[in-house]
């Protein structure tokens, strides 16, 4: 059968094991924190966008009215009637 490692070669090896969970915890920690701030900036730009949609569409009904109320040359009578 095979050697067992020696006890030093083992506390390496956990060395190096802890010592890779504390950076994935690290970088899990920093991307975490990177995808809630867009998350919330996700949602900013979707409130944005849905008031300046409800704005345009409120333009765009004035505008309508405004043509519709605005007389045309054809519905306008010749001064000599």
């Amino acid at each position: 059968m095979g050697e067992q490692p020696a006890p030093a070669d083992l506390m390496q090896r956990l060395d190096a094991l802890e010592s890779r969970v504390a950076y994935q915890e690290h970088w899990l920690d920093t991307l975490d924190e990177a995808v809630a701030v867009q998350e919330r900036r996700l949602s900013q730009l979707e409130r944005i966008n849905t008031l300046i949609q409800e704005k345009l569409r409120d333009q765009q009904r004035a505008l309508q009215d405004a043509d519709a109320e605005t007389p045309r040359p054809g519905d306008e009578v010749p001064p000599h009637y």
